[in-house]
């Protein structure tokens, strides 16, 4: 059963630095389009590693020192292996160690910051974020959805993997056959009935009313956001010098 303390969110107050929804989407945009998606050459490649760094210090100051760490250790010995050992390999495994390497220091900052998002928005702030955009219902009550549905299937599957450890139901144990029996099925039972749980208090909760919805989170732009946005923009303009052939 759906643990209690799931279907509420603790909110971004506790965080030292609070960012509006609005900046986040922006800078999830960003680095979905530069570092993700590899745009641009040139002045690009001094861009990214800045982008790359900005999600770590987001971490750094919401809290989340061991997700911080992992994906500042992770993404370092990726970057270094690429520039320092990827050049000196060849054959299958240099194309191989290349290849994940790349891999991991183009998804790695994207899913930092989607994880930063998360766990730092709740439902309120992005449902009264999309609202001053104008945005429909239609996009808005599914992403309302999605905030709380990773979170919760993230507890439950820490819930199963911790019952069926104490069963000897794990890699390297003596039941290591039955793994997919007994844990990824009832992941996936979990997984379904928690987006039904989940859309069901949604709708109870008006997100689908025919009528403006009240909202009492405070959302805004402050110093921190304005600093987000002059980099959202530095990061476009050094782009578009990359085109024309300046920098």
């Amino acid at each position: 059963m759906m643990a209690a303390e799931t279907l509420q969110r603790r909110g971004s107050g506790s965080a030292a630095v609070v960012l509006d929804p609005r900046s986040k989407l922006l800078f999830i945009l960003i680095i979905s389009v530069f570092v993700l998606g590899g745009a641009g050459n040139g002045i690009m490649v001094v861009v990214r590693p800045i982008l790359c760094a900005v999600p770590l210090v987001l971490l750094l100051f919401s809290r989340k020192f061991a997700a911080a760490s992992l994906y500042s250790a992770v993404y370092l010995i990726c970057y270094i292996i690429r520039l320092l050992w990827s050049p000196e390999m060849s054959g299958l495994s240099g194309f191989l160690v290349l290849f994940i390497t790349d891999l991991f220091c183009r998804f790695l900052p994207s899913f930092a910051m989607g994880y930063y998002v998360i766990s730092s928005t709740t439902v309120s702030e992005f449902t009264a974020a999309m609202k001053r955009m104008h945005v429909t219902d239609k996009i808005i009550i599914p992403f309302s959805v999605m905030f709380r549905f990773f979170p919760t299937v993230a507890e439950e599957a820490k819930a199963i993997n911790n019952a069926m450890r104490m069963r000897g139901i794990r890699f390297g144990g003596k039941k290591a056959s039955k793994i997919l029996e007994y844990r990824l099925v009832p992941m996936l039972v979990c997984s379904v009935k928690i987006g039904e749980e989940l859309s069901a208090a949604a709708l109870v909760r008006g997100l689908g009313a025919p009528v403006e919805r009240t909202n009492i989170c405070k959302i805004g732009f402050h110093a921190q956001d304005v600093l987000i946005w002059v980099m959202c923009g530095g990061a476009i303009f050094a782009y578009a010098l990359n085109l024309l052939g300046i920098a």
